[in-house]
């Protein structure tokens, strides 16, 4: 299978990390600029209510405690994620988890207050004579920034996998017999920027759990499948692919080496020089299986 792109993805993938850390760190900055500003503008320069500096410390104390809870964000999303089939079931487990991210977020953030007025201004920071309105205040500017979080988030996978490409089952034709049986697919159907492709199942060199997706690995690439490990695991030929960890299958086609480990698990050396777990649990079984395969010590 060829695909061609204007897009690289490998190399996207490469920078990935440093890019999505870069992007939060550069919103949050540019946020924090424009709301100091505004604030400054109107209880400094407007009403003369606060010192010049206080408008920046309440904002850039806000924004590194989100950027700190920000991670969190990220996980929720994975663990829950807002989609057709389980937005009003996750919907109220995020509703429930805005408020201890309001909580933690507005603790944090009075803490580094109260260290920068005492080492800025040699002051006490006040919070508010009515905490409980305060805070209420607060939450309702935190949920929705919690909500604005989780769009941004579920966006960028989305597109992020639309350019990667996403796996999917043939499925049966409305009329006739199928071209290969469904049960036991020999061909996956990949979309990606609205072409579509097809990767021979023999083709595939592992499996990874991930979440409520299994990423099939070929050819340097991975292409979620919205599947369990388990459900898939059953469609595929046993003679080729092994389980050897409960998040990963092997085609033993691809399959190089195997190094024990002193904790009873082994690793895995994959043809393209990748390395895989193989946890004690199945490296009996993919030993009894493992061919002319060298062994490692």
């Amino acid at each position: 299978m060829t695909t061609t792109s204007s897009f690289d993805y490998i190399r996207f993938q490469r920078w990935r990390r440093p890019f999505e850390i870069g992007f939060w760190v550069v919103v949050l900055l540019v946020n924090t600029v424009f709301n100091g500003m505004v604030t400054w503008f109107d209880v400094t320069y407007r009403s003369h209510r606060a010192q010049s500096i206080e408008p920046w410390i309440w904002e850039a104390s806000s924004s590194v405690v989100i950027l700190a809870l920000l991670p969190f964000v990220v996980m929720a999303s994975r663990r829950w994620p807002l989609r057709l089939d389980t937005w009003r079931q996750n919907l109220k487990i995020h509703i429930a988890l805005s408020v201890p991210f309001c909580v933690v977020h507005v603790g944090l953030m009075i803490v580094l207050r109260l260290i920068a007025y005492r080492m800025i201004l040699d002051w006490r920071y006040h919070f508010g004579d009515d905490w409980l309105r305060q805070l209420g205040y607060e939450y309702l500017k935190d949920i929705r920034t919690y909500f604005l979080f989780l769009a941004t988030i579920g966006g960028y996978r989305l597109l992020v996998l639309r350019l990667q490409g996403e796996a999917s089952l043939l499925a049966e034709p409305d009329e006739g017999p199928p071209v290969e049986p469904v049960d036991r697919p020999e061909r996956f159907l990949v979309r990606k920027l609205g072409k579509e492709f097809l990767i021979a199942a023999r083709e595939i060199e592992w499996l990874q759990a991930s979440g409520n997706y299994v990423n099939l690995h070929v050819r340097g690439r991975d292409y979620p499948l919205r599947a369990t490990m388990a459900g898939i695991e059953e469609r595929l030929d046993p003679t080729r692919f092994v389980r050897v960890h409960r998040s990963y299958l092997v085609n033993l086609d691809y399959l190089a080496e195997m190094e024990p480990l002193d904790t009873g698990d082994a690793r895995l050396t994959m043809r393209d020089g990748a390395t895989l777990p193989c946890s004690r649990r199945f490296r009996t079984q993919l030993r009894e299986r493992f061919g002319d395969v060298p062994v490692g010590a």
